[in-house]
């Protein structure tokens, strides 16, 4: 069985408006979509990266948008199973958040550490930047729409030219196609998007990391955790009283090993329906992002629409 946290690293290592909160935003400028000649600082906040691990596709892929990566040493570093010691990591990334001159900031890596580095005194710059990733580094996706800063993009930076193409799409501000899952709970429902790995956000519960999901379109994924699993951290959702004032929910792929389940057993696809199920609002589920492919990017704090009878996600513009 390959180990969870090689999985998210292999998973990972792969203008948006209106932006809405439950908070109020005033004084947030609204963010510009990445132009040609934008400057792109790429960090790797989580597990170290082997270091025959190839970048020019991304190189490439930027070059090509007219996007100009910047990809320091420091993202190739180890220490222990981190790219760098705490302090390090969250150094590097204050460096790039604090330059006024780094349009936006891409995540390399994935595995574990993100929640480090908050934990370590990373704070995010009043200014907000774009930022793609997702996996160990939806922790800092998630802490930067807590600290109410737009720009925050869950998806993996490798994928098809179809998939790069969205998120290209996303942080230039041109308009993206709905994604199609299978509806499970009808009504229609409207709110900003939250989107997560299940995971990750379930140990920033109780931290002043995890935003406010009241109003929100939950969007859940994971990997590498069997549904007994799945289960058990939806039901620490559901004591906290953290799904009760959502406006829907959707996942997107959930895997596991196959000999995690034994007969008569919840399926994946039981159990999540039968914990989200009975909430009242639209539910989605199969939506084609995660780990693995297709991994669509979507924009943390869009308005978005979930479609409970059709299976659709789309956003509002």
């Amino acid at each position: 069985m390959l180990h969870r946290r090689r999985l998210l690293i292999s998973g990972a290592a792969a203008a948006v408006t209106p932006w809405l909160t439950g908070r109020v935003m005033a004084g947030v400028s609204p963010l510009a979509p990445l132009r040609p000649g934008a400057r792109i600082r790429a960090v790797n906040p989580g597990t170290w990266i082997e270091p025959e691990r190839d970048l020019t596709p991304l190189i490439s892929r930027c070059a090509a948008e007219g996007w100009r990566l910047e990809i320091p040493d420091s993202v190739m570093q180890q220490w222990r199973y981190f790219s760098a010691t705490d302090r390090n990591r969250a150094d590097d990334l204050a460096a790039a958040w604090r330059d006024p001159t780094v349009d936006a900031v891409f995540y390399l890596g994935g595995g574990w550490g993100g929640a480090r580095v908050l934990e370590a005194g990373f704070r995010f710059s009043s200014q907000p930047k774009w930022t793609l990733g997702f996996s160990d580094s939806s922790s800092l996706l998630l802490a930067q729409w807590a600290a109410g800063l737009p720009g925050a993009v869950h998806g993996s930076l490798g994928g098809s030219d179809e998939h790069w193409q969205r998120s290209v799409n996303l942080l230039s501000g041109k308009p993206v196609k709905a994604l199609q899952g299978a509806g499970l709970r009808a009504g229609t429902a409207r709110g900003p998007l939250v989107v997560t790995n299940l995971t990750v956000a379930t140990h920033l519960i109780g931290t002043p990391w995890l935003p406010s999901l009241n109003g929100a379109l939950l969007v859940l994924e994971d990997v590498g955790e069997a549904p007994y699993r799945i289960d058990r951290m939806l039901t620490q959702w559901r004591s906290a009283g953290l799904l009760n004032n959502l406006a829907g929910v959707a996942c997107g792929r959930f895997s596991w090993a196959e000999d995690d389940i034994l007969p008569g057993d919840f399926s994946m696809e039981e159990i999540l329906e039968e914990r989200l199920g009975d909430l009242g609002i639209p539910l989605v589920l199969n939506l084609p992002l995660g780990h693995g492919q297709p991994n669509h990017s979507l924009p943390l704090g869009a308005l978005a629409q979930l479609d409970g009878r059709r299976g659709q996600l789309s956003l509002v513009r």
